[in-house]
């Protein structure tokens, strides 16, 4: 059995070679025509909606500054328009903050007249934060900037490129939500997002016929706020 007493610098190379001289599955994958096609479309497509995303948040941004609204506001605002109430728990931890700091987070948007705090009817322990109207009509307001943009730049595609765009689109929705799937203790909250999106709930802090479900309890430190 033969040792190497220098280090090669491509001994990771001479490694993935068996003793038959073939290379292992990975070395192979990485010099395959296919593999290196497909990783440089994926950085192209990567790079396109970055741009195309990139132009579309700056046009938002701008109505915001306008508007006064930080971007934290926003998000906060977007978040609880598709969902319209949610624990402070929750909040927190999409926004990768501590209680205390979400909690003041909220005491400033609810000072601006932004979000509202709610109690739910079955068990008054429980706080949520809902939107108020000139919370929803903020993100309104910033999005509809965006929305404009997109349909003027809609109208300047072909049909067979529309068919192309919505069909890509999808294809992206669910192979997002698949990797999202695919590792919920790594991707923590958004995991939820997602099948939230896709599923919405019904409006906790309104009473519920006889017989109706109770829904799950919120996350954990979502009593009070």
């Amino acid at each position: 059995m033969r040792t190497n007493v220098l280090a090669d610098p491509d001994d990771g190379a001479h490694d993935a070679e068996g003793t038959d001289g073939t290379r292992s599955g990975g070395e192979a994958a990485r010099d395959d025509p296919g593999s290196m096609d497909r990783r440089r479309a994926a950085e192209a497509a990567m790079a396109n909606l970055g741009r195309a995303v990139g132009s579309l948040r700056c046009a938002g941004s701008q109505r915001l500054v306008r508007l006064g609204i930080s971007m934290t506001h926003f998000h906060v605002l977007t978040l609880l328009r598709h969902h319209d109430a949610m624990p402070m728990g929750r909040i927190a931890e999409i926004l990768d903050a501590s209680m205390s700091s979400a909690t003041g987070i909220i005491d400033r948007m609810e000072e601006r007249g932004l979000v509202e705090r709610v109690r739910v009817p079955d068990d008054r322990r429980v706080v949520l934060v809902r939107p108020t109207q000139t919370g929803n009509d903020v993100v309104d307001e910033a999005e509809l900037v965006k929305s404009e943009i997109l349909a003027s730049a809609f109208a300047r595609m072909e049909p067979g490129q529309l068919e192309r765009l919505a069909l890509a689109a999808t294809d992206l929705e669910h192979a997002i939500g698949e990797e999202l799937a695919s590792d919920p203790d790594r991707y923590g909250a958004l995991t939820q997002i997602a099948q939230d999106h896709r599923h919405p709930s019904p409006d906790p802090t309104m009473p519920r016929a006889a017989g109706q479900a109770v829904p799950a309890s919120p996350l954990p430190g979502s009593a009070g706020a």
